[in-house]
């Protein structure tokens, strides 16, 4: 159960309510008007509450001993859920159980209004409903969009452009960037900077000017602790819909496409193009110059030194496609079990 000291729950909700938010069927229920007061997991829901299922190899026996009320699953799992559990049905439950709990548990409304301890450049735009919190500065030529908050000691940079809707949390930094609607930028981030670009000299490296901007599309998730390096001639830009999780790099010019997801400690170096609904897992690594196709997965920790097609998978160190990556591992396997001549 969510702490209430953190996490204002606007339940109850009814069965009938929770299968319009979440766009589900009520395949069974004793009364849809019946109130739900929480979410929780399948084994630690109480009666009252929601839950939801998806995998049954790993949490089968969960959703069997489950005390939810009432739990969302996909349509062919209905048959495996217990008699007494209230269901609807979803073909993506968990989505499905996100806009459930979205709805049990809104985003805090962080205020409105400019704290007296923030320092406002006079040349600023703030829209109506834009709360600024105590410590940030904002400086000369920024515009940020109506319903925007940035939280405590963050610093929008010189004629930075923020849009509508977005939640900038404490300690980020933006510079020479064009944010869009709806992004969330968790703390620390720094979006901006300059890029790691230099002309190497026996005398001394030479630094390059990095002159390009970022632009971040609407509905962009940025994780604490992330870097977006400005481009150097050419716009580093993040597109619609993509979430970046907690400590990835991302190297001057690149060109992230729409919804692209990469986890925490992933990295790409410059100039890498990244296509729609690609996903880099965790630790995984791009050289410069390398194309990741649409749809194409990365496995963790995986070292991409040349371009992946649009729905392959890779794994390694050089990263190859993932049964040749397996077959060489079990064929490893077997020889280290080899006895010596």
């Amino acid at each position: 159960m969510a702490d209430p000291r953190f996490f204002e729950n606007h339940g109850p909700l009814t069965i009938a309510q929770i299968a319009a938010i979440c766009g589900g069927d009520v395949v069974r229920a004793g009364d849809p008007n019946r109130m739900i007061t929480g979410t929780n997991s399948l084994e630690l829901a109480g009666t009252d509450d929601v839950s939801f299922f998806l995998n049954p190899r790993k949490y089968l026996k969960q959703l069997q001993a489950t005390k939810a009320s009432l739990v969302i699953l996909h349509p062919d799992h209905v048959d495996r859920a217990p008699d007494h559990v209230d269901l609807i049905a979803a073909t993506n439950a968990h989505k499905a159980f996100a806009l459930v709990v979205q709805a049990f548990y809104p985003a805090a409304d962080d205020g409105d209004g400019v704290s007296p301890a923030a320092h406002v450049d006079p040349t600023a735009v703030l829209e109506d409903g834009v709360s600024i919190a105590p410590g940030v500065v904002i400086e000369a030529g920024v515009h940020i969009g109506k319903g925007t908050s940035v939280g405590p000691n963050s610093v929008i940079r010189k004629n930075a452009q923020i849009g509508r809707g977005c939640r900038i949390a404490s300690l980020v930094s933006i510079s020479h960037a064009l944010v869009g609607d709806k992004v969330t930028i968790h703390p620390g981030a720094q979006i901006g900077q300059a890029g790691f670009g230099f002309a190497i000299d026996l005398e001394g490296h030479v630094s390059l000017p990095q002159l390009g901007r970022v632009i971040v599309q609407d509905r962009c998730n940025i994780g604490a602790n992330t870097t977006i390096d400005r481009g150097a001639i050419e716009d580093t830009v993040v597109g619609e819909g993509t979430y970046l999780d907690n400590l990835v790099q991302i190297g001057h010019n690149c060109q992230i496409g729409r919804h692209v997801v990469m986890s925490g400690q992933s990295g790409l170096s410059g100039s890498v193009i990244v296509e729609d609904y690609a996903v880099i897992a965790g630790k995984a690594g791009i050289a410069n110059f390398v194309r990741i196709g649409a749809g194409a997965q990365v496995g963790a920790k995986a070292g991409v030194m040349a371009d992946v097609p649009a729905g392959a998978r890779v794994l390694g160190m050089p990263a190859r496609d993932a049964r040749q990556f397996m077959k060489e591992v079990a064929l490893l396997k077997r020889l280290a079990k080899k006895k010596p001549n």
